[in-house]
């Protein structure tokens, strides 16, 4: 007989189960009521543990099992027990990146499986407990849930449980410094709520904001002369390098403004000194590497910006005051 899950007043069978979901917040809550753990940048999933099988669901319910072998070894907990968490892994930075998983995501040829695992190995970063050797804990309070998962021996199947902070906002800056997503706030008292965006949960996402240089533009689809998207990069030591595709928050009246500063510009070839991807550089319009943008970033310590926002022209600068030489004299650009 499957087991069920009697949060919210009914039964759910746990193969049917859905994450519990945080709601965008305001502002970072004070006080003991709250607690508060990293929001890491991966891939959501609730593990099952039943008769000495791992099986991994994505927040939609889907079957992610295969692509994560590394992390189906299951703990001595007891079989019927229902975890939640999310999987990451790091960049070269040592960051959780998102991005390093999406190679492995929908990967499920068994060789190619093993291989990506070698290379780009996964943890686990589990942070409630549904069940627990077939007792059901959603109605108990968070405090609760996270003591009997605290108790639990996890190292052995490449699970973490990921540490808890009363501090609030000392949480939230200091995972702004480190170039993580960000953070969510609990309430301790919270119950499990299957499916359900709580305002019992709240996430609170980070935007970086930094200065890129204008290497060229791509047009409108079904255009050949109205600016979509700028292609942006950033000053190093080897010249500047690709950081991405700037196309959100450039409007009507930011469209034309771009244009007649960027054609007088146009250059014949890539001003970066890597390539730059087809998918990007195709219907391309280069540019002299003259002009400085601000964008407003999701996260740091990327490759390539995450889900970046043009947010102005900064004409008081040049690409020569972004130099890693001038930064470090200056203190650093603003």
């Amino acid at each position: 007989m499957p087991a069920r899950c009697a949060a919210a007043g009914h039964d759910v069978g746990v193969s049917d189960l859905l994450p519990m979901l945080a709601t965008p917040g305001t502002h970072v809550p004070p006080g003991e009521e709250w607690c508060h753990e990293v929001k890491w940048d991966g891939v959501r999933a609730l593990a099952t543990i039943t008769a000495g099988e791992v099986a991994l669901r994505s927040r939609n319910g889907n079957s992610i099992t295969p692509a994560w072998p590394e992390l189906t070894t299951p703990p001595p907990v007891g079989s019927d027990t229902v975890v939640d968490g999310e999987i990451i892994a790091l960049n070269e930075r040592g960051v959780p990146d998102f991005r390093v998983l999406m190679d492995r995501m929908h990967v499920r040829k068994a060789a190619t499986v093993a291989r990506l695992a070698r290379r780009v190995p996964a943890t686990f970063m589990v942070f409630d407990v549904l069940r627990l050797a077939g007792t059901d804990l959603c109605d108990l309070p968070l405090t609760e849930r996270r003591r009997r998962l605290a108790d639990l021996d996890l190292a052995g199947s490449g699970w973490q449980v990921p540490v808890e902070y009363d501090d609030g906002p000392m949480l939230f800056d200091a995972t702004r410094a480190q170039g993580l997503e960000g953070i969510v706030s609990k309430r301790r008292d919270s119950p499990y709520r299957p499916g359900v965006r709580s305002p019992h949960w709240l996430k609170f996402a980070h935007r970086h904001r930094g200065s890129y240089v204008v290497g060229g533009w791509r047009p409108q689809t079904g255009t050949s002369d109205r600016l979509a998207a700028l292609l942006v990069g950033e000053v190093t030591g080897e010249g500047l390098r690709y950081r991405g595709r700037v196309g959100s928050g450039i409007g009507a009246k930011q469209t034309r403004l771009l244009t007649e500063l960027l054609a007088p510009l146009h250059r014949g070839a890539s001003p970066f000194a890597d390539e730059v991807p087809r998918i990007d550089a195709t219907g391309c319009t280069w540019v002299e590497p003259v002009v400085v943008v601000d964008v407003d970033t999701h996260g740091s310590g990327y490759e390539r910006l995450r889900q970046p926002s043009f947010q102005g022209v900064r004409s008081d600068l040049s690409p020569d005051d972004l130099a890693p030489d001038a930064a470090a004299a200056d203190g650093g650009a603003d």
